[in-house]
């Protein structure tokens, strides 16, 4: 039965990677030509730290953002709260959890949300606001299930539902992220693969579209108030192809090096290249580092650090903290904080 879920998402990954690709232009940008960017942001402070280059080592309970296959080797039950102070005042928030089923495999469930500060509306005629305020959101709701195949090879899907709303229109989306995770026979070197956002389109709807209507501006004695729906495009979800690699430098005594590199082929943007590594001392202190966006013209995002903590508490509970900030150059920064519990 293992080998046939093998062939399966083998065929599933030549599909979704082959179909998007053929529709990427590598000599033409495609940025911000996508729905619910928010999906791009990185969750958990760890992966952040590490310059995002997570794909292969994805070992925490954000495996479910990062790789969904990297779950199968969380044992227990293990909560995650990701807080992001974003660019604009934006933040966004990630809740996961997952629990170890046994042979059946691990199960999780995740949430992102955002905040957004309201804002006035404002019109050609009133450009100072017309006493209204609006808001916006997002959300995304996930289902990550993981299965070990063999001891060295595991598989992961979560499938989610997307959200947006911005004043009296909203959109939604279904989509899935797919991911494996293989444990090489060269010691201490891990490759790991995965697709994000795989789904359907997106397409807001609602009564700002609802608008009067002239149809010849030129022409007087005309009805110039034709009620109108001006309806909106479809947009994709930002697809995300990762292929990446860690290597275990060395594990003694509670001290541990790894490095990662992960290679990015989105929708929406340009290839890119993300490197980063963790120094673990006496399974207590955490120390990260990375660069993002290696051989991306123009981009802001640059190098990113992030230390943590991990503290036994009673019995087997154990409780972490992980911050990192993340240089985005004329757009200020980004930090994030993640506080786990693993019982």
């Amino acid at each position: 039965m293992k080998s046939n879920i093998t062939k399966i998402v083998t065929v599933l990954f030549l599909i979704a990677s082959t179909m998007p690709a053929q529709k990427f232009v590598s000599n033409v940008s495609k940025r911000g030509t996508t729905a619910a960017p928010f999906l791009s942001i990185a969750q958990g402070a760890r992966a952040l730290g590490m310059g995002t280059a997570f794909v292969a080592v994805a070992n925490d309970q954000s495996a479910m953002y990062w790789n969904p296959a990297g779950i199968a080797d969380l044992t227990g039950t293990r909560i995650v709260f990701d807080y992001t102070q974003w660019i604009a005042d934006i933040k966004y928030n990630y809740v996961g959890a997952t629990i170890n089923l046994g042979d059946i495999g691990v199960v999780g469930l995740n949430l992102t949300s955002s905040s957004v500060p309201e804002m006035r509306v404002t019109t050609v005629d009133k450009p100072e606001g017309t006493g209204e305020m609006f808001g916006v959101s997002d959300a995304a709701v996930g289902i990550t299930y993981a299965l070990k195949l063999t001891d060295k090879f595991s598989i992961g899907f979560n499938p989610k539902f997307v959200y947006q709303k911005i004043w009296k229109m909203s959109a939604s989306a279904i989509a899935i992220d797919m991911g494996v995770k293989y444990q090489t026979p060269f010691d201490g070197i891990t490759l790991g693969m995965s697709i994000s956002n795989f789904g359907s389109k997106m397409r807001l709807m609602g009564n700002n579209t609802l608008v009067l209507y002239d149809p010849d501006q030129f022409t007087t004695g005309n009805n110039a108030h034709i009620p109108a729906d001006a309806r909106t495009d479809e947009w994709t979800l930002p697809l995300n192809f990762k292929v990446g690699i860690a290597y275990n430098v060395f594990s003694v005594d509670g001290n541990r090096l790894v490095l990662a590199m992960d290679a990015s082929h989105p929708s929406d943007n340009y290839e890119s290249i993300d490197l980063g590594g963790e120094y673990v001392f006496n399974d207590y202190i955490f120390l990260r580092g990375g660069y993002k966006s290696l051989f991306l013209e123009n981009a802001e995002e640059r190098f990113t650090l992030g230390f943590g903590i991990q503290q036994a508490l009673i019995g087997n509970t154990q409780l972490t903290f992980d911050y990192a900030y993340q240089d985005y150059q004329r757009l200020n920064n980004a930090q994030k904080f993640s506080v786990g519990i693993i019982f």
